[in-house]
C-alpha cells in the first residue's frame, strides 16, 4: 500500500478553493502511484471554522464539497476530514469526523473522541465525542484511523484518559493513520514527535500523521507531517511552513531502515521567523488584501515588522511611514531611512510636531497649568495612529501593529495610538527574542541597521526617554513574564526562583491592569505555547492577584 500525505493550506469556508486543491492533489498522488491520499482534520472547510459550524447551510456545503472530492476517487482512495451531523437523538448536532472514500463511495465514517477545550481550542462547544471505534479495511490491511487528539493521551501523560487506540488495537490493525490540525508554537515540534513516537512504540504499529499548513488569522499551522515505524523511530518528516505532498510505501516504512530520512529541524528563532512570514502572507491573501502600512520609528520592533512584511508581501507592497516628533533623535530618523534603503520598500515622512502642538494648545484651557505627563505622550502616539489610519483609508493599506509581547503584557502602549492595527505581527514575541530575530534577519547581510539593534529602546515621547525608565531590564522582565504567562506560575512561585519580590509584584500587577488594553488589540500571530488573545482568557475586572 502506498500512502500519500497531503499537507495542504486550506481557507476556512472557501469550499471551491479547498475542493480544487484536494482534487489536484488526488491527481498528482495518482501519478506518483499512491493508493490512498490522506487529508487533514476538517480539511474540507478549514480549521477552525468556529461558529460557522452552527449554520446548517455551512454543513450542507461541507458535505457537498466532500462528495465532489469523493467523485474523483474511482481508482484511488482518500481520507477527508469534515464535520458530519449527529443522527442520534441525544448529544450535540455534529461530530468532528473523517470520511474514508473508496471507489467514489463513503466506505466508513470515523468520529473524533477526545475534543480539546484548552488554549485556542473549543471543540466541545460544537462536537459530540465519539464512543465507539472500528478499524477500516483497505487493500487487505486494517487501518486504525484517528483524529488529532485521539492519539495525544498516552500512558505517561498525567491527564491520561481512554485512548481510542486501546479499542482499535483489539482488532489487530496493520497501520495507524492520524489526521490533525495541530497549531504551531516554537516548542511544539519536539513535543509532537515525542507523543506520536510513543504511540507507535506502544502499539507496535507504523504511524502516518498528516498536519495541515497555513495561517488562519492568529493561528498558524506549521505542517511537519510525520511517519514512524513500528518501533517508534521517526522515518520521515515533511516540510515546515509550506505545502508538501509525499508518497510513502507502507512495506518500506515497516521493513526498510532509513529509507525516508527526517529533515533537520530549524532553531526556535528560525521557526518563529518562518511562522510570522506565513502568518502575514496568509492573512493578506485569504482576506483579499495586498498592501501593508506601518509606522517606522527607527526602533527595533518596527524594523522587524517592516522586514518581515517586505519578505511576506514584497517590498513594493509595503509602505513605511516615518513620523518624527519634536523628541525624536536624528539618529532614529537616519536608522529608519537606512532600513528603507536596505529593504527597498516605499516610505513617507510625516512629522507630527505640529499636530501634537495643536492638540496641546486645544487642551490648554482644560488642562490649565497641570504639568506635562503621560497624557501629552499619549497624544503624540495617537497623532501617529491618526496618520497611519489616514494612510490606510486613503490608499487601501492594511495597518500592521508593531508592539511586542513584553510591551503588550505590561500595558506599555497607547490605546488608539501605537496599539492600532489590523494584525499584531510580533505581539507574541518577547523583546529579548526580538533581538535574536533581528540577528537572524541580518544573517546574510545587514538589513536592520546595527544601531537600531544596539541602542537602548525608547518610545521617544519625552526628552531622553528610555524603556528602562518605566520597566525592569527586558532580560529580567521577559523571564518573569514567561514564568507567569507560559508556565502559569504565581508571584510566590516566581519569587521562590530567586527573582526580586518587588520587581515580580510590580510586573504581575502591570500584567493584570493591562487586561482591558489587550481586549482592544488586533489579532496576534501565535508563535508561543501561550499567546494573548483567544488562548488566554482573563476577566478584565477580576480582583485576583496571582
Amino acid at each position: 500500500m502506498k500512502i500519500a500525505l497531503a499537507q495542504l493550506n486550506y481557507h476556512i469556508g472557501n469550499f471551491e478553493a479547498n475542493t480544487e486543491k484536494m482534487i489536484a492533489c488526488l491527481q498528482a498522488s495518482r501519478e506518483k502511484g499512491a493508493d490512498l491520499v490522506v487529508f487533514a482534520e476538517l480539511a474540507i472547510c478549514g480549521y477552525p471554522p468556529r461558529d460557522f459550524l452552527e449554520s446548517n447551510a455551512f454543513i450542507d456545503l461541507c458535505e457537498r464539497a466532500a462528495t465532489e472530492v469523493a467523485s474523483h476517487c474511482q481508482d484511488i482512495a482518500c481520507i477527508i476530514g469534515l464535520p458530519v451531523r449527529n443522527e442520534l437523538p441525544d448529544g450535540k448536532d455534529l461530530f468532528n469526523a473523517a470520511w474514508f472514500i473508496e471507489k467514489g463511495q463513503i466506505k466508513a465514517i470515523v468520529r473524533k473522541a477526545l475534543l480539546p477545550t484548552y488554549d485556542v481550542f473549543d471543540e466541545y462547544r460544537y462536537f459530540e465525542p465519539a464512543s465507539s471505534f472500528t478499524c477500516v479495511e483497505f487493500m487487505g490491511k486494517k487501518i486504525a484511523l484517528t483524529i488529532c487528539e485521539d492519539l495525544w493521551n498516552i500512558d505517561d501523560n498525567p491527564l491520561y484518559i481512554h485512548n481510542p487506540m486501546d479499542d482499535l488495537i483489539k482488532e489487530q490493525p496493520d497501520v495507524m493513520i492520524n489526521i490533525a490540525a495541530s497549531p504551531f508554537s516554537y516548542t511544539h515540534d519536539d513535543e509532537r514527535i515525542k507523543v506520536l513516537s510513543s504511540n507507535a512504540k506502544k502499539y507496535k504499529l507504523p504511524l502516518f500523521y498528516v498536519n495541515q499548513v497555513g495561517a488562519q488569522t492568529e493561528i498558524i499551522f506549521d505542517g511537519g507531517s510525520l511517519v514512524f515505524d513500528e518501533e517508534g523511530a521517526l522515518k520521515a518528516e515533511m516540510k515546515y511552513f509550506t505545502e508538501d505532498v509525499q508518497v510513502f510505501d507502507l512495506a518500506e516504512v515497516q521493513n526498510v531502515r532509513n529509507k525516508y530520512p527526517a529533515q533537520e529541524r530549524a532553531s526556535d528563532i528560525e521557526q518563529i521567523h518562518d511562522a510570522l512570514l506565513l502568518g502575514i502572507g496568509d492573512y493578506f491573501r485569504k482576506s483579499g488584501f495586498s498592501k501593508a502600512v506601518l509606522g517606522l520609528s527607527g526602533g527595533i520592533d518596527s524594523a522587524i515588522v517592516c522586514a518581515l512584511a517586505c519578505r511576506a508581501l514584497g517590498p513594493e507592497n509595503v509602505m513605511a511611514v516615518l513620523m518624527p516628533s519634536k523628541y525624536s533623535t536624528d539618529h532614529s530618523l537616519k536608522d529608519a531611512l537606512d532600513l528603507v534603503e536596505a529593504i527597498g520598500c516605499k516610505h513617507e515622512i510625516v512629522p507630527i510636531k505640529d499636530a501634537a502642538e495643536a492638540f496641546d494648545n486645544m487642551m490648554r484651557p482644560v488642562f490649565k497649568d497641570l504639568p506635562f505627563n503621560i497624557t501629552e505622550e499619549n497624544i503624540q502616539a495617537r497623532c501617529r495612529g491618526i496618520v497611519l489610519m489616514a494612510m490606510s483609508n486613503k490608499f487601501g493599506y492594511i495597518l500592521l501593529n508593531t508592539s511586542n509581547k513584553s510591551e503588550c503584557a505590561v500595558g506599555y502602549g497607547t490605546l488608539y495610538g501605537d496599539m492600532c492595527g489590523a494584525l499584531a505581527v510580533i505581539g507574541d514575541v518577547y523583546k529579548s527574542q526580538i533581538f535574536e530575530l533581528a540577528k537572524y534577519i541580518n544573517k546574510d547581510r545587514e538589513i536592520i541597521p546595527v544601531n537600531t539593534i544596539v541602542k537602548p529602546p525608547s518610545a521617544e515621547l519625552r526628552p531622553d526617554q528610555k524603556d528602562s525608565d518605566s520597566l525592569p531590564d527586558y532580560g529580567t522582565l521577559d523571564q518573569i513574564l514567561f514564568q507567569h504567562i507560559e508556565l502559569k506560575k504565581s508571584a510566590a512561585e516566581i519569587i521562590d526562583q530567586g527573582f526580586d519580590p518587588e520587581v515580580v509584584t510590580k510586573t504581575l500587577r502591570l500584567v493584570n491592569l493591562a487586561e482591558f488594553k489587550r481586549y482592544q488589540t488586533p489579532p496576534i500571530l501565535r508563535v508561543s505555547p501561550k499567546a494573548f488573545g483567544m488562548g488566554r482568557r482573563m476577566p478584565i475586572v477580576g480582583k485576583y492577584m496571582s
